[in-house]
């Protein structure tokens, strides 16, 4: 019982936290966050560095998988050091190859890719895993389970990716096709539940000049999705079924990612299959095979108040405020948005 109240607690807080952003973040002001005076201009303007929402959901829903994957490995014996090498290790890849897919498949250099990351971090962690128990492992006395350490990451991923969206809306990126020019039954299907994005600087603005339109929300379709089957995935892991959860949650979230980009009308790249979902369907079929050839037997039983432990360390909690403001600083930093900043003095109150 205490696992299923953990997991439906879990569940309300965060579709609350998806709702809120759906209401919200389509609108002009939920972009920017701040502007820090960067340099000066001419006629004592500032150039200013635009530091957006789109960088502290990023973070905040990288936080939340970080703090999953702490959680799911205590429930299942893995210590906390070897779990702060294994997050370094795929995040130290992953965050940087973000950046670089999307510069290989789009050209582009000033965005990122969530799904480069993802495939990134699939083809890395089985081997991220191996690495950690021949070092750290060994010196500490205690493997991680592999089954189990990839079901955690995989359920983590579908929280990451699903909370994630909402930096998407912020920015108005991933954005889907105008209702306009949708088949009759997804105009009736969204209808009533679309989204409108306004402000220029969205990249749905500048890109397709979709502002003001209205349009599939993709981007919310796909967080309620991926959060909805991580805590599927949660609820089986912690009933200790490592193989399902894994397969489950890697096998929506990345065919998922096939069929979503029909729904969508930002550019993905050349051809009429994109990269990304290549990328999406190799994922799986890596991860069953990864599967078929782990052993499955004497998998150790999840504990989930072993898990919460975990979370509670003032070393941890300091390494995951770290991991967030590095995060931030990474993605919060706008390369595609610039402003002008002009400072003066409030005589009146002198």
């Amino acid at each position: 019982m205490l696992n299923e109240l953990f997991v439906a607690g879990l569940g309300v807080a965060l579709i609350a936290y998806l709702v809120w952003g759906f209401r919200v973040l389509p609108n002009e002001r939920w972009q920017i966050l701040a502007t820090l005076p960067h340099r000066p201009a001419a006629n004592g303007e500032w150039l200013g560095l635009n530091l957006t929402y789109y960088g502290l959901l990023s973070s905040v829903a990288q936080l939340i998988s970080v703090m999953l994957i702490f959680l799911l490995f205590g429930a299942v014996g893995i210590s906390r050091a070897e779990t702060v090498l294994l997050t370094i290790v795929i995040l130290g890849f992953c965050v940087p190859g973000s950046k670089l897919v999307a510069l290989m498949v789009e050209g582009k250099q000033a965005t990122f890719s969530v799904g480069g990351a993802a495939f990134v971090g699939v083809l890395l962690a089985p081997w991220a895993i191996v690495f950690s128990n021949l070092t750290l492992g060994r010196w500490l006395g205690s493997e991680a389970p592999v089954v189990p350490a990839l079901a955690a990451m995989s359920i983590a991923l579908a929280f990451g990716e699903g909370l994630g969206r909402l930096a998407c809306i912020s920015f108005g990126c991933c954005y889907g096709k105008p209702l306009r020019e949708s088949p009759p039954f997804l105009r009736r299907l969204f209808g009533r539940w679309h989204f409108v994005f306004r402000g220029e600087t969205k990249k749905i603005a500048y890109a397709s000049n979709l502002a003001g339109e209205r349009v599939i929300p993709i981007q919310a379709v796909t967080a309620l999705l991926y959060t909805g089957i991580g805590l599927i995935g949660m609820w089986l892991f912690l009933s200790s079924a490592y193989p399902a959860a894994l397969l489950l949650t890697l096998a929506v979230t990345q065919l998922w990612r096939v069929f979503s980009e029909s729904l969508r009308a930002d550019w993905r790249g050349g051809g009429t299959i994109s990269a990304y979902q290549v990328f999406a369907l190799l994922s799986v079929v890596y991860g069953a095979l990864m599967l078929y050839l782990l052993p499955v037997d004497g998998l150790p039983v999840a504990a989930l108040v072993s898990g919460l432990e975990t979370l509670w360390h003032p070393g941890l909690v300091l390494f995951l405020i770290a991991l967030w403001a590095t995060t931030f600083v990474y993605y919060g930093r706008s390369l595609v948005t610039g402003s002008r900043l002009s400072l003066y003095v409030c005589h009146d109150r002198i």
